[in-house]
């Protein structure tokens, strides 16, 4: 019987869509570790993390959901991407369940509550470069020898990793600086207004190396770019699109249009990546049709998955509805 659905473009769909929600919703929260070290006093580290105390637990459902979707449908991904990046993944969970420990300790903490601030701070900026850092090996592509990685436990560690895993260290802390600025008043949100164009600086420069570096590093995304000429190009525009909304939106002290216009920063970002390396999944050789498995695999997992993931919307949504409005300065929602 002849298959009806194309199922590993519909489960590539899924994944790059729970890989996307979590880099938006658990990105803000992440920032605000980022953030931390240069906030006005330890009060207003209070309110920043008091205005993701409700959420930032259910935002890292999607890296769940994700991770568990690839490792069912394109299992080659877990065979190369492990072994290749066990060092990168370490220090993303460490950091991860570090920046959780410290959430939870800091609330109950007296005599070391700075300590705990420190904890969360660190965190997050190792999981957040660490994620960073992985997309940048993804970039790179891989070493392989059939359907195994050859290269070293290094490998992955290179100045462009470096620099892609400091840029998205800066793209959290913009992210949670614009959610201040929703969120919050006062000095936390006056501390947001002031930090937000220096955070959006610095990510336009990453991001403008990045894109000029990276045709030159991979033959087939320089082809894509410059041999391809198509909807393509409208996709950096439309970051530093964005990027001027949250400039001009700032300067107008306008609250909710700087963190949509950042979301959009990482998503149209985010589609450009998937456009100069589809359909590849493990570049520079395995396509996602190389690392799918069996279609009935595909297909009994598919059905749990339509079931969780509307369920998982409708949480978050609620969840987010329930908890809004402004966190007041020493207090909670």
């Amino acid at each position: 019987m002849e298959n009806v659905f194309d199922l590993t473009i519909i489960w590539a769909g899924i994944i790059g869509f729970g890989l996307m929600m979590y880099v938006l919703m658990d990105g803000f929260d992440l920032g605000q570790g980022i953030l931390f070290p240069f906030a006005p006093n330890e009060q207003a580290r209070d309110t920043m993390m008091n205005s993701v105390a409700p959420i930032w637990d259910g935002n890292e459902t999607w890296l769940v959901l994700g991770g568990a979707g690839l490792l069912a449908a394109f299992p080659l991904v877990y065979a190369v991407f492990l072994p290749a990046l066990y060092i990168g993944v370490f220090l993303l969970l460490a950091g991860l369940i570090f920046r959780g420990i410290a959430f939870e300790f800091r609330f109950k903490a007296k005599t070391s509550k700075y300590l705990w601030s420190w904890s969360f701070s660190v965190g997050s900026i190792v999981a957040s470069f660490a994620q960073g850092a992985v997309v940048g090996a993804y970039i790179q592509g891989f070493e392989t020898e059939g359907f195994a990685y050859s290269g070293g436990a290094l490998d992955w560690l290179t100045p462009f990793t470096v620099l892609t895993g400091f840029g998205l260290v800066i793209g959290y802390a913009l992210l949670g600086s614009t959610w201040l600025i929703l969120k919050t008043e006062g000095e936390v949100q006056d501390f947001a207004y002031k930090i937000t164009p220096k955070l959006l600086f610095g990510l336009i420069g990453v991001f403008t190396v990045v894109c000029i570096y990276t045709p030159f590093i991979d033959e087939y995304v320089f082809s894509r770019w410059f041999n391809d000429i198509s909807f393509i190009w409208a996709l950096p525009v439309l970051v530093l699109y964005c990027a001027y909304l949250v400039y001009r939106h700032v300067k107008k002290r306008n609250e909710g249009l700087p963190f949509v216009a950042s979301m959009g920063i990482f998503l149209f970002s985010y589609l450009g990546l998937l456009a100069s390396k589809w359909p590849y999944i493990v570049p520079p050789k395995f396509t996602i049709y190389d690392a799918a498995s069996a279609y009935n695999s595909q297909l009994f997992l598919l059905l749990g998955f339509l079931f969780v993931i509307p369920i998982v919307l409708t949480y978050t949504s609620w969840t987010y509805w329930v908890f809004r409005g402004k966190v007041k300065e020493g207090g909670y929602h």
